[in-house]
Parts: C-alpha cells; structure tokens; sequence
C-alpha cells in the first residue's frame, strides 16, 4: 500500500464503510414545554447524527409543532433534515403519547410509509412505531419504543417482541428506545437466541433528581437491539448531555434521559 493512501487509511478507518449513526432520545414532555432555547440545543447534540428516534412526545396540542421546530432548526445548521411524526398512541389519553423519526435527507432515504404496530395494540400501550430507511441500496428498519414504567412491570409489553422478526421476516429490525428495563432481563432471552445483541451493557440511561458522589444516572433503561447477522456494529455510546448545564435540575428541563447512539454497517 503507498505511504499517502495508507495514511489516509489511518486517519479514516471507517469511511470505505457503509456506516448509519442513529441516535434516540427519550425527550421528556416534549411539547410546547420546551424554549426555543431548550430546541436550539438539542439541535445541536442532534446535528451530526444520520437518523433520530424520538420517544414521549405530547400528543395533543404542542408536540408535533415542537418535532416541526427541531426540523426547523436542525435545517438551520447546514445540513436538510426531514420528518415523520406518528398518531397518538392507542392507550388510554393519560398514556398516549407520539413517536418521531427525522434524518439527514443526504445520508438516508425513507421507504414507504412509517407506521404504528397494530398487531398487539391491546397487550402494549404505546405501541411501537416503525420506519425504514435505506443507505447505500441496503435497508433497515427502526423500531421506535417507549414501553409503560418500570412499576407498571414492561417485561409484559416486551416479551412480544420476539414475534416481531417472525412478523416481519424481509425486514431487518432495531429496536431502540426506552424499555424501562434492562438488557439483562430475560424478556429479552428470546431475541438475544435469534441472535438480537443489546449496544450498551450495564449502562444507566436515565437521570436522578440529584447526583450524589458524582453519580448522577439512575437506572439502565434506554437500548437498542440489533441483529448480529445482518449489523455490523462500528461504535456506540452515551451523550452525557448534563454536564452542560449547572445542575441536573436544568439540565432535567431538557430530558430526564439522555441520548443513545448506535454506528452500524449493514451486512
């Protein structure tokens, strides 16, 4: 290999890959709640992301205006970014909430419609809301989710999933979102035999109202889950957004929940 290609080989291992970075966030109360100054900088953590997946946003008045700014802004920032917003969710009113997905038109392309699951509506109160994206001819399916808290026991909604890749057998599923249970329960068994791998392990997601010692996550809630066959995983991580603000109870006004992030290629 010559010294200057070889070079660029070092500083740019990963650019002859087909890569996706897709980044979810569980945004609380995402609503008229949230300042032109709270949208602007989640603009900015967002930015250089491919696909966002949105969790908790207000289903009335309020939240598909705030998904509308976010675009808006993210559109400011050099790069075209598009939208899809779900219905609300078929719970009961105090539990309906929407899902969002907005990418980067240059890197991904929608295909088709997006939809909420409707198969198990009754066993899942906000029902998991799907979109496919294709990048470099290849195509992928996001599972966005926020399942009922962890009092209300979640392993109940999850454990249908495990019938979902029988359900969609052309597609090639990641679920991401906040499970409100750990990527160690056994609900999640029988994805992991189908050869399903979770991005963080023994990772907190979630913010307490106060950091003591220095320790200001909560409990390991948010993931995604990827088929090993067909993902190749580059990088993944945490965006420890908090830190930019004076106290966790500002920086709470944002989201009680940080981002997640997942880099892939496709097989």
């Amino acid at each position: 290999m010559k010294p200057f290609y070889f070079l660029l080989f070092l500083l740019f291992p990963f650019s002859i890959l087909s890569q996706t970075k897709l980044l979810s966030w569980n945004i609380e109360n995402f609503g008229k709640s949230k300042s032109e100054e709270t949208i602007n900088y989640i603009a900015n953590t967002l930015r250089e992301y491919d696909i966002i997946a949105i969790q908790e946003i207000v289903a009335g008045y309020g939240g598909e205006q705030a998904v509308a700014k976010l675009a808006d802004e993210l559109n400011r920032k050099g790069a075209k970014w598009d939208y899809v917003i779900s219905d609300p969710t078929s719970s009961s009113a105090y539990k309906t909430e929407r899902y969002a997905f907005i990418w980067k038109t240059s890197k991904v392309k929608k295909i088709g419609r997006a939809w909420l699951e409707q198969k198990y509506h009754l066993e899942i109160v906000r029902e998991p809301y799907f979109c496919t994206f294709e990048y470099k001819n290849k195509q992928f399916t996001v599972v966005n989710f926020h399942a009922i808290a962890k009092k209300s026991q979640p392993e109940t909604e999850i454990k249908y999933f495990k019938f979902l890749p029988d359900e969609y057998p052309n597609l090639n599923l990641i679920f991401t979102g906040d499970f409100n249970c750990p990527q160690s329960h056994n609900v999640f068994n029988p994805l992991k035999k189908m050869g399903y791998e979770s991005i963080l392990i023994n990772q907190k997601t979630s913010l307490k109202q106060q950091c003591k010692n220095e320790k200001c996550l909560s409990s390991e809630f948010d993931n995604m889950y990827f088929n090993s066959l067909k993902v190749n995983p580059i990088k993944s991580g945490i965006i420890l957004f908090y830190k930019n603000f004076n106290s966790l109870k500002e920086a709470r006004t944002v989201s009680d929940h940080i981002p997640i992030w997942f880099e892939f290629s496709l097989n």
